[in-house]
């Protein structure tokens, strides 16, 4: 039984149901402000930033990439709202890691994930460096990464399993994981400067936006349901307070305090403003591993989520035309 219930934790990888769109206000009308000069603006980033998920949209690339940006995705509602003022080049994917933002190309995975979902159109070739979008005439970068150079879906694959063969008690994943999570951030926090190095050198006048992850995990792990595949599935309520304190938390601290954050980017925070919206919480802004009836997440913001992240990106871009 703990196996088939762990088979079923680990479902959630790739997509969602549909969420309806939030109708932005606050910056309603902005790109119409009379003789403002269009500027060029590259959206850069993992999963957290393209979408993937159908809770946060549909997608649109045609023919399609892999990489899976989705119309509901925050750089697209920002496009939306704010177009007369930035024109987006979006080359975010899914599961990319800060290298294939610095300079790997990067093997995209579409929705292929066997045994539990085929995707007809894998294998999709390499796509470049994300940061080959970017140029001497690019104005602003915005930049969400790190979660897969941590190994955060690899954590969420293991930490189910774990937590299925300990029948929900202790921190089983903890105990197994935990040693190396310093490391990992270490890597992180590494990499991280090293790309927006990269990106200070192709672009020197651009202002780059380090945008942060959202809260995905409530303040009390005991608000979740143990074995709610909406939610974490098996993963222990002890597991999830480490994966918050631990893990998420830490991810956020490691980019917004990097050396290259400090002195050539300004950090976007998406947790503060996410905290009462994870995936335990009513109205909430992350998917679980499933979207009921049977669509698979793995844990990703849906259109509330992007239109959250939108918000903050919006008024950071607005603030470098100042």
């Amino acid at each position: 039984m703990a196996r088939f219930r762990t088979r079923l934790a680990l479902l959630g990888s790739a997509a969602a149901l549909a969420a309806g769109a939030v109708v932005p206000a606050q910056f309603a009308g902005a790109h119409t402000a009379a003789g403002a000069q269009t500027r060029q603006w590259v959206a850069l980033g993992d999963s957290y930033t393209a979408g993937v998920i159908r809770a946060a949209g549909d997608i649109f690339e045609v023919p399609r990439d892999g990489c899976e940006r989705t119309d509901r995705s925050y750089p697209q509602v920002v496009d939306r709202d704010l177009g007369g003022l930035f024109e987006l080049t979006n080359v975010s994917c899914g599961a990319a890691t800060i290298e294939n933002v610095t300079d790997t190309p990067q093997q995209p995975i579409g929705r292929h994930l066997p045994p539990f979902a085929e995707d007809p159109d894998h294998p999709f070739p390499a796509v470049p460096p994300q940061s080959d979008a970017v140029g001497p005439e690019t104005d602003v970068i915005t930049v969400g990464v790190g979660g897969n150079t941590l190994g955060f879906a690899d954590i969420l694959a293991r930490c189910p399993q774990l937590g299925a063969e300990a029948d929900g008690a202790g921190t089983p994943c903890k105990d197994a994981l935990a040693a190396g999570v310093p490391d990992r951030l270490e890597k992180v926090g590494r990499e991280y400067d090293r790309m927006l190095a990269v990106l200070h050198e192709r672009a020197p006048k651009a202002r780059i936006l380090a945008v942060g992850y959202p809260a995905i995990i409530p303040q009390d792990a005991a608000t979740c349901g143990y074995g709610d595949l909406t939610q974490f599935g098996t993963i222990t309520r002890g597991d999830l307070e480490w994966l918050r304190t631990d893990v998420l938390e830490p991810l956020n601290r490691t980019i917004e305090k990097s050396t290259g954050t400090r002195e050539a980017a300004d950090f976007v925070d998406l947790h503060a403003s996410s905290r009462n919206h994870s995936a335990c919480d009513g109205g909430k802004w992350v998917e679980g591993f499933v979207t009921l009836p049977d669509q698979m997440s793995f844990v990703h913001p849906n259109a509330f989520g992007h239109r959250n992240a939108a918000d903050h990106v919006e008024q950071a871009m607005l603030n470098t035309l100042g």
